[in-house]
């Protein structure tokens, strides 16, 4: 796959994320890296104190530090930020967040040589691993300790996870003819400023909770037939009158999902029953909700991905020509030591250098939020709908959805399973971007605690394949009771895979199995391909 810095996609970052793919850099952005390079080598070698490059970091920004000392500076950043704890990151995050430090590095502000580049990529493709700590960020200023591990390793001197086991990073490095990194002036900095931990968490919770919202759908709409719901509150003018596009697209993908069902045919007259529950009438309003956050957060990560979100940021002088061929050669005259004047006046000659602060994640943070509500209101209707399905009085069908209640207890505690997923999730639902916590002698006053917000997102999401594997269940026993009805052709394709695995229930056994394994039909994408087949249906993610 050709790296374009600045123009990943979102399929490009799906497919980085799916792993497999070998990256190369588009060759067009050398000029760009090399000028930047050349600026930093100057001001490396100038009097000029310029943060990061020849002074110490965050309280210590007023240090200054010798030429001499230059590499070794960047050498101990990197070890003494490795200070990282807890369970290493998964390879599908490393594999993100490889390619995202490379692509932003890539796009020619950050003053790194090429090689820091190469060195990226080259592990990224060696299938490499770097062992990552998952805490200890709070993202800001930028994803520190997470970065320096992946940092460490590609020195040589950490480790990588190979096979499931934590090996020592030079034996790895040697074994695959990768020559460990030797940073120069500012590349440590360039290397672990950057939100690129917390952007590769958020990516994978959004591509982990494709399929799982994909399966809450197909199988809202089953619950719908089970409980002969009325498929009038999918009426496309209702939805056009609000005009909110993931409440009109939700609304579609239940009028495909239950077109041609007999059991909806069966019930459209002599049915006494005015208006279906909320959990039923209003799955387009809450369901769409989340679509719109979740597309919102989509375009926000999407360039986050495609940024340069480390510090300083080097800038290139509008005649770059001059300055890229004053960086193809060394002994160039224009090599000299900065102008008098200063970072501006240098900039007017050999480009500047500029303090900011793009490694502060809080649009990563506020998106990670966003999507932490819109999962939890995913899994919390879904818990609702099974409580309807086992209420006789509601759904009526049989108590707790068992033909001889009392005797079987059917999915009465299989709802509660669900009661307590959907309210562990409210708790972790709770917004991390809201809590800041001084770092740095208070030199980085205000933080984002973007790592922990995309982080926390995993364990929302297994919650709620869970709730959708127990609905799963339940709305399918109660189609059972409706038969020799036939639901949906789509419908019907869902109760087949299903029943591959799970039988009927028709008295009280064993039904965690079963739970696990309906689970796993919502995480795998079994039940997204049902959705998928269905014809000019929008697509789930707009930014793709």
């Amino acid at each position: 796959m050709l790296i374009r810095p600045g123009h990943l996609t979102l399929d490009e970052l799906q497919a980085i994320h799916a792993g497999g793919q070998p990256l190369v850099m588009d060759p067009q952005a050398l000029p760009a890296i090399q000028a930047s390079a050349a600026v930093v080598r100057r001001a490396a070698e100038g009097d000029t104190p310029v943060y990061g490059v020849n002074t110490g970091f965050g309280k210590l920004a007023s240090t200054r530090i010798s030429e001499a000392d230059l590499a070794t500076l960047q050498l101990n950043l990197i070890r003494s930020h490795s200070v990282g704890v807890g369970a290493p990151l998964e390879p599908a995050v490393l594999r993100l967040m490889l390619a995202l430090k490379a692509a932003s590095l890539a796009r020619g502000h950050s003053g790194v040589r090429p090689v820091v580049i190469d060195t990226l990529l080259a592990v990224h493709n060696a299938g490499l691993v770097p062992w990552v700590p998952s805490q200890g960020s709070v993202g800001a200023s930028g994803d520190l300790a997470p970065l320096a591990h992946m940092t460490l390793a590609l020195l040589g001197e950490g480790d990588f996870l190979v096979d499931g086991q934590r090996r020592p990073a030079g034996a790895a490095l040697r074994e695959h003819g990768i020559a460990p990194l030797v940073l120069s002036a500012k590349e440590g900095l360039a290397l672990i400023n950057g939100t690129q931990t917390s952007t590769a968490l958020a990516l994978h919770a959004l591509f982990a909770f494709e399929p799982v919202l994909e399966a809450a759908l197909v199988i809202g709409a089953l619950t719908v037939d089970a409980a002969r719901g009325s498929d009038g509150p999918f009426d496309p003018r209702i939805h056009r009158l609000r005009g909110q596009p993931g409440q009109i697209d939700v609304a579609e993908y239940y009028r495909q999902l239950l077109a041609g069902s007999a059991i909806r045919a069966s019930h459209a007259e002599g049915d006494d029953r005015v208006q279906d529950p909320y959990c039923l009438r209003c799955q387009p309003q809450v369901v769409g909700a989340c679509l719109d956050q979740l597309r919102h957060a989509a375009l926000v990560l999407l360039r986050e991905a495609n940024a340069v979100t480390d510090n300083p940021l080097v800038f290139l002088p509008s005649d770059g020509a001059a300055l890229q061929a004053d960086a193809a050669d060394p002994a160039s005259p224009g090599r000299q030591r900065r102008p008098p004047g200063g970072e501006a006046a240098a900039g007017r000659f050999r480009g500047e250098l500029i303090s900011g602060g793009n490694f502060h994640a809080e649009p990563v943070a506020l998106a990670a939020d966003a999507m932490a509500c819109a999962i939890a209101e995913v899994g919390a209707i879904a818990e609702r709908r099974i409580a309807m399905l086992i209420d006789s009085s509601v759904s009526r069908l049989p108590p707790f959805l068992t033909a001889n209640a009392g005797l079987n207890s059917g999915f009465m505690i299989a709802h509660v399973t669900a009661a307590s997923l959907a309210s562990e999730n409210k708790s972790l639902a709770h917004p991390a971007s809201v809590d800041s916590l001084p770092t740095s002698a208070n030199q980085e006053d205000h933080v984002s605690m973007a790592t922990f917000a995309a982080r926390r997102l995993q364990p929302m999401i297994a919650n709620v394949a869970h709730i959708l594997g127990i609905e799963l269940l339940a709305a399918a026993q109660g189609i059972e009771f409706l038969r020799p009805l036939q639901s949906s052709p789509a419908l019907e394709q869902l109760m087949t895979v299903l029943r591959a695995s799970c039988p009927a229930m028709m008295r009280d056994r064993y039904l965690a199995p079963d739970i696990e394994t309906a689970s796993a039909l919502a995480r795998d994408g079994s039940l997204s391909r049902i959705l998928r087949t269905l014809p000019g249906l929008p697509a789930l993610w707009v930014a793709a």
